[in-house]
């Protein structure tokens, strides 16, 4: 399988390593087909892993002068990784990635992915030491992240078990767990049916599997759902991280087709 595209791919304008054209150039010497920018969109309570709303609009600036800039060499797409937490700033994008980072309770957002410690506190503090309560407020939230985000990719579904590998806080093969998980891309798939498959996780060894997990994967092919391959690329060498393992995984949870974003539409790759 030759998936020569990433579309979630951040840079320095946020929580990214690697400049914009230094991750175009990657992409060339790979011989990628298209790359997709996916900056953090802006949350005034989360400024350091986010872009401004200057840096927004420098971000916007500079995809597009670097698709005018290699446009004989690679299709670059401006999107956006918009949090359902915060509003949209507005800028013609190609796409928009829609995920969740943080569960709103209260005046306050507590992040689900930044460090296994901040969640611990979080369950401890607001949910009397319950993973299985803590899942399901993630999910009741999440299930309208592409009503509310308008996006075209479900970005990182099941987010929530990124400190959970080995099941160290939560079984994830418990009916508690998975029934909420279920419900909500049930009802975000009525909104927005394209999800990625994302080994962003992986390559920042939290995880040993890409998100969403099989069952999901399985539960979304069941309803007709549609997959697009990501590595969330804070850097250069992750793009592209572990598709091949990725596309095997599509494959056994009965997916035949990958989406891919060429001349500015959503095409099938066969598997």
């Amino acid at each position: 399988m030759s998936y020569l595209s990433n579309l979630h791919t951040h840079t320095d304008f946020c929580d990214g390593v690697d400049s914009a054209e230094a991750m175009v150039k990657r992409a060339v010497s790979m011989g990628y087909k298209s790359l997709g920018f996916s900056g953090h969109s802006y949350a005034p309570f989360d400024v350091p892993n986010c872009m401004t709303e200057q840096g927004t609009g420098e971000y916007v600036s500079e995809i597009l002068r670097l698709r005018e800039k290699y446009r004989d060499k690679i299709q670059i797409y401006l999107g956006i990784e918009q949090d359902m937490m915060y509003k949209m700033i507005e800028y013609p994008y190609d796409y928009v990635i829609g995920s969740m980072h943080y569960i709103k309770i209260g005046d306050e957002y507590v992040s689900v992915d930044y460090t296994d410690a901040i969640a611990e506190n979080a369950v401890k503090k607001y949910f009397s030491g319950d993973w299985y309560r803590y899942c399901e407020a993630y999910y009741a939230s999440v299930k309208d992240v592409a009503k509310i985000t308008g996006c075209n990719i479900v970005g990182h579904f099941d987010l929530v078990t990124k400190f959970n590998e080995g099941n160290k806080y939560f079984d994830e093969n418990s009916y508690k767990y998975r029934a909420s998980a279920i419900e909500a891309l049930r009802a975000v798939a009525q909104d927005c049916n394209l999800f990625e498959i994302n080994t962003g996780g992986i390559y920042r060894r939290k995880r040993s599997a890409p998100y969403p997990a099989d069952f999901l994967l399985r539960e979304l092919h069941k309803i007709g759902g549609e997959i697009v391959f990501s590595s969330d690329s804070h850097d250069e060498k992750s793009l592209g991280f572990m598709f091949f393992e990725a596309s095997e995984l599509a494959k056994s949870c009965g997916f035949r087709y990958a989406k891919l974003l060429l001349d500015g539409k959503f095409t099938d790759v066969r598997l």
